[in-house]
């Protein structure tokens, strides 16, 4: 397993799988790379593809210090690309991984190609927060109650009731890295709630799509146009009906229009269909 060094000395855990131009699979917050095992096959397939354990996640160093934050996290994923030899590399990020590939676009333009964020936001104090119920939901003392919260907020009742029948028991890798200490849940955290890309965002000429499920509640579908206004010459592609995890659930809809718009040349293509 390759680990990269950073500047201030934490290894990082990644892989690469796959052959063409190269694709970074950013993962959200507290998750470890197989936040894309749904569907990096998929992407494997006409793209070599870097994931990464976030520190504090996966087989990545926990440092527990103040080094948590959206900008570090993209410097943290510059420090992969030079390890692995990568000058340039598409960028998906979905969720705090989208937070963290848009401080990677502004901030390192030269290291990205084409762009796309997924259900994640701009940050605040300009972007949409979710609501005081799903916070609500998601603190529950009943750690099992919190659990069955989260997931329908990444997925939609029918489906998780079809994976229940089909695959009892089965897990799910968006909910989070379960070998993560407490003190870097509590960072991830921290650096997610901290983000702020407002006037960053201005700066990024890589062309871009954003992506959305329009049911998302988690993080509300209301910052995806925010974000594509902000970007010069970005586009969006809502999912109808999607939650939170649309790019799993969604899967056959969101990443043909995803690989569809990795494929192109030029400026951003116009609004996929």
């Amino acid at each position: 397993m390759p680990f990269a060094e950073t500047a201030d000395g934490v290894a990082l855990h990644y892989q690469l799988h796959g052959s063409g131009e190269p694709l970074v699979l950013l993962a959200g917050q507290s998750n470890n790379h197989h936040w894309w095992d749904c569907v990096r096959d998929d992407f494997a397939a006409r793209f070599t593809t870097l994931v990464l354990d976030h520190r504090g996640t996966g087989e990545s160093d926990r440092p527990d210090t103040d080094t948590y934050s959206t900008p570090g996290f993209a410097r943290d994923v510059v420090a992969v690309l030079d390890h692995a030899g990568i000058d340039r590399a598409h960028v998906y990020g979905t969720s705090m991984g989208g937070r963290i590939a848009q401080w990677l676009a502004a901030d390192h333009p030269e290291r990205v190609g084409r762009l796309v964020l997924g259900c994640t936001s701009p940050g605040a104090p300009h972007g949409v927060e979710r609501g005081p119920e799903v916070r609500a939901a998601l603190s529950q003392a009943d750690p099992d109650a919190a659990r069955r919260a989260l997931l329908e907020l990444m997925y939609t009742p029918g489906w998780l009731a079809e994976q229940e029948r089909l695959r009892p028991g089965r897990e799910f890798h968006t909910l989070g890295d379960p070998a993560m200490p407490a003190y870097a849940r509590r960072r991830h955290l921290r650096a997610s709630a901290r983000h702020d890309a407002w006037e960053a965002l201005a700066r990024i000429g890589a062309p871009t799509l954003v992506v959305h499920g329009t049911d998302d509640v988690f993080n509300p579908a209301a910052n995806a146009p925010l974000l594509a206004a902000r970007i010069p010459d970005a586009r969006t592609f809502l999912v109808p009906g999607a939650r939170h995890a649309y790019f799993e659930e969604f899967a056959g809809v969101a990443t043909a229009q995803v690989l569809a718009f990795l494929g192109g040349s030029g400026p951003a293509q116009p609004p996929l269909p």
